[in-house]
C-alpha cells in the first residue's frame, strides 16, 4: 500500500540546480541533517500539492537543502542568526546560475523565517511550506494530516535515527557561539535550557533601557 501510494509522491526536482544543491548539502551536512533537509523538503512538497498551492519545486528544494546549512561550520558567522547565514549561502549559490533576483529573494526569505512563529504561512507558498515542512519533520505540526502511508515511506527512505536527540545537539552546537543571536527567535529557548545563566533579552526591559527620555505631561 505504502509503495503504491508513493507513486504519486512528490519527488526531488531532477535538474542540474537540484543536483547541485543536493551535493553542497550532502557535502558539508551531518548524515541527520541530510535527511532531516530531504524530509522537510517531501513533507512540504505534499502538503503544498494537498493545499492546491501554485509553488515551484526547485525553489522548494533548493530552500530545503540549505535551510540549517548556517549550523554548519563552513557557513556559520559570528554575528549573524544561523538562518541568515543559510539564507546567505542560497542567495550566493542562486546568483552564480543566474536565478532571477525575485526568486533569489524568495528562497532568501523562506530560509531566513523558518523558525518564525506565525509569519511564513501568510507569505509565498515557497516560504510558507518551507515552515510547513520543518514544523511538521520537527514538531509534529500537522502529524495526524500527513497520508500516514507516504510519511511512513518516506521516514524509511530518510530515517530518523534518534532524531530527537541528536538533532537538538546538533541544532544547539550551531548557534551555541553566538546566542545573542536567537534573541527573537524559539532558539533564545534552546540557549537558555543549555547556557548557564543565560537568558535572553527581555522586550521590557529594553524598553526602559532607551536613550530617549519620557516627554514631560
Amino acid at each position: 500500500m505504502a509503495a503504491a501510494n508513493l507513486v504519486s509522491a512528490p519527488v526531488i526536482p531532477d535538474s542540474l540546480l537540484a543536483k547541485e544543491a543536493t551535493e553542497i548539502l550532502r557535502r558539508h551536512s551531518t548524515d541527520l541533517l541530510f535527511n532531516h533537509s530531504i524530509r522537510v523538503y517531501l513533507f512540504a512538497a505534499e502538503q503544498g500539492r494537498e493545499r492546491k498551492l501554485r509553488f515551484d519545486p526547485e525553489l522548494l528544494y533548493v530552500a530545503a537543502a540549505f535551510h540549517d546549512l548556517g549550523l554548519i561550520k563552513d557557513f556559520s558567522s559570528q554575528a549573524e542568526r544561523f538562518e541568515v547565514d543559510g539564507a546567505n549561502a542560497a542567495r550566493q549559490f542562486l546568483t552564480a546560475h543566474n536565478i532571477a533576483e525575485d526568486q533569489v529573494q524568495t528562497v532568501w526569505e523562506a530560509i531566513a523565517l523558518h523558525t518564525t512563529p506565525g509569519i511564513p504561512r501568510y507569505m509565498r507558498p515557497e516560504v510558507a511550506l518551507l515552515n510547513s515542512g520543518v514544523l511538521l519533520d520537527v514538531l509534529g505540526v500537522g502529524f495526524d494530516q500527513f497520508p500516514a502511508a507516504l510519511r511512513e515511506e518516506i521516514v524509511a527512505r530518510y530515517p530518523r535515527t534518534n532524531f530527537k536527540k541528536r538533532f537538538i545537539q546538533e541544532y544547539f552546537a550551531g548557534f551555541s557561539h553566538k546566542p545573542a543571536t536567537t534573541y527573537g527567535t524559539v532558539n533564545a529557548g534552546v540557549c537558555e535550557r543549555f547556557i548557564p545563566g543565560f537568558k535572553s533579552p527581555n522586550a521590557c526591559d529594553l524598553i526602559a533601557a532607551s536613550p530617549f527620555p519620557d516627554s514631560a505631561a
